[in-house]
């Protein structure tokens, strides 16, 4: 088994869908600049009201990659 080092970046997904959509969202656009990526972890979820429902879902989250 090789032994890895890995980097981590906090980034924050948004959508008016949901948590599940903000992660995916926060992981494409990750992907689409960072190569190597291995996992993430939920750091917050908090959201923007509208009137009494709720707008937009925001998720931050650290995505762990492997360096070269």
């Amino acid at each position: 088994m090789t032994d890895h080092v890995y980097k981590t970046i906090h980034i924050t997904g948004t959508s008016k869908q949901g948590v599940e959509e903000a992660i995916k969202g926060a992981v494409a656009k990750a992907a689409s600049s960072v190569h190597n990526l291995r996992w993430f972890k939920v750091t917050e979820v908090r959201g923007e009201i509208s009137g009494a429902a709720v707008e937009y879902w925001q998720v931050s989250i650290e995505v762990g990659f492997t360096l070269d």
